[in-house]
């Protein structure tokens, strides 16, 4: 006879996945109204475009980002914070923005090492400014 507990952890477990199976048909039910709504629309400027000629985008692997997308965000979260920002609390900022996972400490530290990277790179070009704060840490701000 099986266990109790396990037959418990089981059937919560399968409504998990059958939940995140709904949710995925969600996504991609929108995803393709989406799509026929952008057909229509290009159909609009340009009547005898063959669709099937446009290529599929790759996406990125879920850790890596779009060309700018990290920069985006880090600007907008600079932008909305009341004080200045450590590069931690804006790499936190970047990971709940991209729906990662934010208690993978391995994928912390590289996103983490990749807003630092950004920062420093806008700093050399006098958009953002960091001030030492206690410890090691640098606090950032945009220049205003």
């Amino acid at each position: 006879m099986a266990e109790p507990h396990v037959v418990t952890a089981l059937i919560r477990k399968r409504g998990e996945i059958a939940g995140r199976i709904e949710h995925a048909q969600t996504v991609l039910r929108q995803l393709i109204i989406d799509l026929d709504n952008l057909d229509a629309t290009l159909r609009l400027f340009v009547p005898d475009i063959e669709l099937e000629d446009i290529k599929p985008r790759p996406l990125p692997p879920r850790h890596a980002a779009f060309k700018g997308e990290v920069t985006r965000i880090v600007f907008e979260t600079l932008r909305q914070s009341e004080g200045p920002m450590t590069a931690q609390q804006i790499a936190q900022r970047v990971m709940a923005e991209r729906g990662l996972n934010t208690s993978d400490k391995r994928l912390v530290r590289l996103i983490g090492k990749r807003v630092g990277a950004c920062l420093r790179h806008w700093r050399n070009k006098n958009i953002v400014r960091s001030e030492q704060a206690r410890g090691q840490c640098l606090l950032w701000k945009i220049v205003h």
